[in-house]
């Protein structure tokens, strides 16, 4: 059963939803006891790290359709600690205020970056060390998973940055509130066609791979990867359309107050 590509994409599907609720989930508790607990959260966790380290080595020579689930999961696993680290403010940057107004556009970007310096950095430096540990691999569909979630996050943040219709900060914890005040609010930017339309290739590329390769293993990767890139693509659409994306996680989570910084709009950057 675990060989259609159909069961594939429910999977995808289903830990992407499922992780990001488990994630929200630890950080709104943590976020309500405090900078220990934040920390405590991310140290409980640690284990999760350690097996997607673990899985995706041992599956790099695996090219069964296990191997390739595995695979895929050992780097959701290591996406999602470090995600989670982000969000507990952990691992984040140098810059923790507010941005403030009449500021030039390039000390924005600067500052921009200087919110999450740490956390991209870490997550290239992932990114690469796993591209170097899986060339000349049999099975590179770990490699691939965390390639397409580290391009859509860049792709999603300079979109954020560079001003979206719809920005939702409603599971942003208090100790991230300075963040929104880094965003923009505007009808469109020049990144977002490129943006959708990159994703939307990359879809058709790895459905397109279904079809042309033989093994099953490979096809449930594929499939896999597709289903990722699709949901990539459905969050950047979740910007410009008014959809309650939100409402996929918030019955999970407890209620918390919305951040008070301020999203810039097109007209405060002017």
């Amino acid at each position: 059963m675990l060989s259609s590509p159909w069961i594939a994409a429910l999977v995808a599907l289903f830990f992407w939803w499922f992780a990001t609720g488990a994630i929200l989930m630890a950080v709104r508790r943590a976020d309500r006891e405090g900078a220990k607990a934040r920390l405590w959260a991310v140290l409980w966790n640690l284990p999760f790290l350690l097996l997607g380290g673990f899985g995706f080595l041992d599956t790099l020579g695996n090219t069964s359709v296990a191997g390739v689930y595995v695979g895929f999961l050992s780097a959701l696993a290591l996406w999602g600690w470090i995600e989670l680290a982000f969000l507990t403010g952990v691992i984040t940057g140098p810059v923790r205020q507010p941005l403030k107004a009449g500021v030039r556009e390039w000390e924005r970007f600067i500052r921009a970056w200087g919110t999450i310096a740490y956390h991209e950095m870490l997550l290239a430096f992932t990114l690469l060390a796993m591209i170097v540990a899986s060339l000349g691999a049999e099975n590179q569909f770990g490699m691939w998973t965390f390639a397409v979630l580290f391009a859509a996050r860049v792709s999603a943040k300079l979109n954020l940055f560079l001003g979206v219709r719809k920005i939702n900060v409603e599971f942003l914890p208090e100790h991230l509130n300075h963040l929104p005040s880094h965003f923009r609010i505007a009808r469109m930017n020049w990144l977002f066609p490129i943006s959708i339309t990159g994703l939307s290739f990359a879809v058709a590329c790895f459905l397109e791979r279904i079809w042309a390769v033989e093994t099953q293993a490979d096809i449930v990767g594929f499939a896999l990867l597709s289903a990722l890139t699709a949901l990539a693509l459905l969050e950047h659409w979740f910007m410009v359309l008014p959809l309650p994306d939100e409402k996929l996680w918030r019955w999970m989570l407890a209620e918390r107050t919305v951040p008070n910084q301020a999203i810039k709009t097109s007209e405060d950057a002017r």
